[in-house]
């Protein structure tokens, strides 16, 4: 458990009162998909977190703090009274969210705090505001700004962090961080196991980018490049590629596609990105005494869909426009704040491969030992991009519900669906549409992996289980509302 800045930490002076009435502590009633029951909803869970008012009487806080709420209030500094509040912009990747409340005379009395334009120094001072866990009034914590790197927050997600010893605890989630009176981020995590003092902050520059993006009422994301790169630290890598000292970069190793428009090749060196230097560890300056990894200027110089890079390519110095985007398609997808599909035929539930439940199985060590060892696609493809022969990966999610349909059968959990009577399945709406079109006296699905077992049913026999399967299990639909409108399109039959 973190603990107050050490002895050594430089004295702060107290905040004016006003920062202290623009910090909210955060109430929420969350509740959760549950990956291996999609058809259902984890039971509700409660939570608290912290938010500050910034301007457009509007409250900035974590998305973690309110992802999934049914239930959102947010309660003054020293007040009583809670005021109910609405989710309208949210960004998991980058763990930012925005409520607006419902009675807007709230901020007659709670100012919009002001927001640094610049990033902190290494050393400067910093005061964490929030509502941790172990009491109700608003904590007050100082510290140091202590490293500011450019790094991954939620896959493929990435952005500038500060770090700082002021202690973070559980519920200063969505505090802001302040130097010299402004804000200069908010509060996200800290580092967990037997650390101290390590906590992480959202710098401005990324909340302004936030704020610029849903100004339009929709977030679109953070544009990024997706190849794969290495370090040119290697003497004998230089040699190979014929270098002089002169070239610094990074090493394309597998470009993002191999089609011959593309503009990277295999064995380009990435030398500057604008006109900014990239060095052989992939780092540029960007202040006197702050190095990050260049993908952060990416968000500062993509035009459009463009980004302008220069290359290195058998010798030749070349000037090319990559293509980059805010979004990454895999075959693995992520629920961003939305609840999973599902389709239910006789005793087996179908559910899309997300990431979600791909971590929910990385937790069971034996299971996730299983896939890898049957070469499972969750394990081998899950980052590959979708195709026209292949948009997603279905999977079956959960056990078989009970019933003698499926006696003698193996427990498939966790195991991708290859093909029903022999067609290969594209995505959970395909999958849903050769089951409702299928003639044939018997279904046999196939798996993605290796070993295991086919399963074969009379196609008669499951439809007639899947009612009393539901009834006897409570289920109320047998799938969610996109696949029940494949499965009840009579016209397409």
């Amino acid at each position: 458990m973190a603990t107050a800045a050490h002895a050594a930490t430089p004295h702060v002076p107290a905040a004016p009162p006003n920062i202290e009435n623009s910090v909210v502590k955060v109430f929420s009633t969350m509740r959760y998909p549950d990956p291996f029951k999609p058809w259902t909803k984890q039971a509700p869970a409660e939570a608290t977190g912290s938010g500050v008012v910034i301007e457009g009487h509007r409250i900035l806080t974590n998305a973690h703090v309110v992802l999934y709420a049914s239930q959102v209030q947010v309660q003054a500094s020293a007040a009583g009274d809670k005021v109910s509040a609405t989710v309208v912009a949210v960004a998991p990747g980058i763990d930012l969210a925005i409520l607006q409340l419902d009675d807007a005379t709230f901020f007659d009395a709670h100012p919009a705090m002001e927001r640094a334009h610049k990033l902190p120094h290494i050393k400067d001072a910093v005061l964490a505001y929030g509502f941790p866990t172990g009491g109700n009034s608003l904590s007050i914590t100082k510290g140091i700004v202590s490293r500011i790197e450019f790094v991954s927050y939620n896959y493929p997600v990435s952005g500038l962090r500060i770090q700082v010893d002021a202690a973070i605890n559980p519920g200063n989630s969505g505090g802001p961080a302040i130097a010299d009176d402004k804000m200069i981020g908010l509060a996200f995590s800290k580092l967990g196991g037997d650390t101290q003092n390590i906590g992480y902050i959202i710098p401005n520059e990324e909340v302004e980018l936030f704020l610029k993006d849903v100004a339009d009422g929709h977030y679109d994301g953070k544009p990024a490049m997706y190849d794969d790169l290495q370090t040119l630290e290697n003497p004998a890598l230089r040699d190979f590629l014929k270098l002089d000292k002169s070239v610094e970069g990074m090493v394309v190793h597998r470009p993002a596609k191999t089609d011959a428009s593309y503009p990277l090749k295999e064995w380009d060196v990435i030398s500057r990105i604008g006109e900014v230097p990239i060095d052989n560890q992939g780092m540029v300056k960007i202040d006197k005494d702050l190095r990050v990894n260049f993908g952060y200027l990416i968000q500062k110089l993509a035009s459009g869909d463009k980004l302008p890079l220069t290359v290195v390519r058998e010798g030749k110095t070349r000037q090319i426009q990559l293509p980059v985007s805010v979004d990454h398609p895999t075959l693995v997808k992520d629920l961003r704040g939305s609840y999973p599909s599902y389709f239910i035929y006789g005793p087996i539930v179908f559910s899309p491969a997300t990431w979600q439940l791909v971590s929910s199985i990385e937790n069971n060590a034996g299971m996730i030992r299983m896939l890898g060892l049957v070469k499972s696609p969750l394990v081998t493809h899950a980052l590959d991009e979708p195709d026209e022969t292949l948009d997603e990966l279905v999977v079956v999610s959960s056990p078989f519900f009970p019933h003698k349909i499926a006696n003698g059968y193996s427990s498939v959990v966790g195991s991708v669906v290859y093909s029903v009577n022999g067609t290969r399945i594209k995505s959970l709406r395909h999958l849903v549409t050769v089951l409702r079109d299928l003639k044939d006296p018997f279904v046999t699905i196939e798996f993605d992996q290796r070993g295991g077992e086919a399963l074969v049913f009379s196609r008669q026999a499951i439809m007639s289980a899947t009612d009393d399967i539901l009834m006897d299990n409570g289920v109320r639909a047998q799938g969610s509302p996109d696949t029940l409108a494949v499965w009840q399109d009579k016209s397409a039959k």
